[in-house]
């Protein structure tokens, strides 16, 4: 007895024909913007320089790495070629969900390869690839705090978009604790107890009395801003000697682990909040995925009626869920004021906590994957500054909005349609 394949009788393959209407959307999508960053590698070879340096350490580090020098034409057309052959794989669509993956890492790698070596090629300073690593490790680490109170928060079914009126409440109490105590145990107490005030207002209105949340998350933010923003003109900016003048933190080395060449003083050489930012990934990750609790989470999440028939406490849950993401949130506020200034100014979080929000999103409401997204997003913003120094040709605005054009880019094309937990932003009524 002989069958037929399905190829056979189509003349497509199997998975070709069961591909859906959104994941032939986002194959074409993805497929189109590679080949649009190909393009434009090919447009930026005509004013590629020589050579393009890349300084693997930084002049004060004991260690002293080779100066990596690429040369820059042939590197930038390679990387255009790569681009535009994944570009190519994603649009005749004759590529397995592996090997497009792996396409699709490819191209990215390429595209940031040619694109730092067209702005380092030619200039007189090479580009710090050591300052580069470890400023994304910094600027991240607001944004992975921020990320993990949201992925808490919204795994438990409450949209937290009030995530930014925590940072700014946070940096507001730290840096006023913080400069009236001289104590930075304090006034980190202080930024998580910002949080968690932030966080039961949230919690009560959102859980008790069911405002709806998206508008909910943005009176918050706009309560934040305005009631940080009054205190600070009437009571702190006219003492700011005594109340705005936060001691900061200091990079903490871990003996013989920062003297690594390179990884060393990136990894291994950082303030306090960003040994905590790894950390509570880690806690993140088995508070979800590892105990009865995180269970209880993500079930009230996904289907609260059926929860609450096996005796689930709903609200409770959800409750504690939202005040225990309210915790890192105000820890991720203390960074602007204790370990970026030392003070505080008004609005001076800048849409960081909006920021986390797409990073979590970005991340499919998993603390790796939104700790990754974070990254992503802070590698850009450093890159804009390193890219400053090297006086590229291109204009500093477009450099100044890089970081939120590369996140706008990467959430419309490149991460697809996601699906949120399914009771997110619902109410629940017990009956």
């Amino acid at each position: 007895m002989t069958t037929t394949r399905p190829e056979a009788v189509t003349g497509r393959p199997a998975a070709t024909r069961l591909e859906s209407r959104e994941d032939r959307t986002h194959r074409l999508s993805v497929g189109v913007l590679v080949l649009v960053v190909g393009v434009v590698l090919v447009v930026l070879t005509a004013s590629t320089g020589d050579v393009a340096r890349f300084a693997l350490s930084n002049a004060f580090d004991e260690v002293q790495l080779p100066t990596l020098g690429l040369p820059g034409v042939p590197v930038v057309v390679v990387c255009a070629l790569l681009c535009l052959l994944a570009g190519a794989g994603f649009l005749v669509g004759r590529l397995g969900s592996r090997v497009r993956t792996l396409a699709g890492a490819v191209a990215g790698v390429a595209f940031l390869l040619g694109f730092l070596t067209w702005a380092a090629a030619g200039r007189d300073l090479p580009f710090p690839v050591s300052n580069q690593l470890s400023g994304t490790l910094t600027l991240a680490t607001p944004l992975v705090l921020g990320a993990l109170c949201g992925v808490l928060c919204e795994r438990a079914g409450v949209v937290n978009v009030s995530i930014e009126g925590q940072f700014l409440t946070a940096a507001f109490t730290s840096a006023v604790v913080g400069s009236i105590t001289d104590s930075i145990p304090l006034a980190l107490l202080a930024a998580v107890v910002g949080g968690l005030v932030m966080a039961a207002l949230l919690a009560l209105f959102a859980i008790r009395y069911k405002v709806d949340q998206v508008v909910l998350g943005v009176v918050l933010n706009l309560l934040a801003a305005g009631l940080t923003g009054f205190v600070f003109d009437q009571l702190v900016q006219p003492s700011s000697g005594e109340l705005n003048a936060a001691p900061l933190l200091t990079p903490i080395p871990i003996p013989g682990l920062s003297a690594l060449p390179l990884l060393g003083p990136v990894l291994f050489e950082q303030n306090a909040l960003a040994y905590l930012a790894i950390a509570s990934v880690l806690v993140v990750w088995f508070l979800l995925f590892r105990t009865s609790w995180g269970l209880r989470v993500r079930a009230v999440g996904e289907h609260p009626e059926a929860a609450d028939t096996v005796g689930i406490s709903v609200r409770g849950i959800r409750w504690s869920a939202v005040l225990v993401g309210g915790v890192f949130g105000g820890l991720g506020g203390a960074f602007f004021s204790l370990a970026a200034t030392g003070s505080f100014t008004k609005e001076m979080t800048v849409g960081n906590g909006f920021i986390a929000l797409a990073a979590l999103i970005m991340g499919r409401w998993h603390p790796v994957w939104a700790t990754l997204m974070a990254l992503f997003f802070g590698f850009v913003t450093q890159m804009a500054s390193q890219l400053q120094t090297l006086n590229t040709p291109m204009p500093s605005q477009f450099l100044l909005v890089l970081p939120y054009v590369a996140t706008i880019i990467a959430v419309a094309g490149l991460i697809g349609k996601v699906r949120a937990p399914a009771a997110d932003g619902v109410p629940y009524d017990k009956p």
